[in-house]
């Protein structure tokens, strides 16, 4: 590839990163899982970049690249290593004033999401980033009726998950 195209990916992947670093944090539990997730994702971006044809913003194709190559990569993946989050028996000291409250629901929720499946992920996903059903739609490849009905059965399960 030529040397202009290699440095507008790289620039564009810079500005966006944390996109993929998000989309890893939602299929991964731990840290090795995060980098060989964001490295195949990286590199899938990569070999698709000289199709990108600019029709959506980079960032929609970004997150739509990034989710397909996670559900694809976990759906394909026929061992399943179980994990056990470290957080949970990790030892803290707490100083007085600190207020772990805003940590503890995070934590709460990202157990939620855990609970959904592939695509309710994403779906959850793209929600909390404040896309509007419009870009829910083109970057999952369903129709914005659709992404609207998902949604609100993801909010029902995740009011189940959290609140039982």
């Amino acid at each position: 590839m030529n040397k202009e195209l290699e440095h507008s990916f790289v620039e564009q992947l810079q500005k966006h990163q944390n996109i993929v670093h998000k989309v890893c944090r939602l299929y991964t539990n731990n840290v090795d899982a995060h980098n060989d997730l964001f490295q195949e994702i990286t590199i899938q971006l990569w070999r698709a970049y000289p199709k990108f044809r600019g029709d959506s913003k980079f960032s929609t194709w970004m997150y739509r690249v990034g989710l397909n190559t996670a559900i694809t990569l976990y759906r394909k993946s026929k061992r399943r290593i179980s994990t056990q989050q470290f957080d949970n028996i990790q030892f803290k000291i707490k100083a007085e004033e600190y207020d772990d409250t805003e940590e503890e629901q995070l934590k709460l929720l990202y157990t939620a999401i855990h609970q959904l499946n592939d695509i309710e992920k994403a779906l959850v996903f793209l929600y909390l980033e404040d896309k509007d059903y419009r870009e829910i739609s083109e970057t999952l490849g369903i129709t914005e009726v659709n992404a609207r009905v998902k949604m609100n059965r993801v909010k029902k399960k995740l009011r189940t998950i959290l609140n039982p």
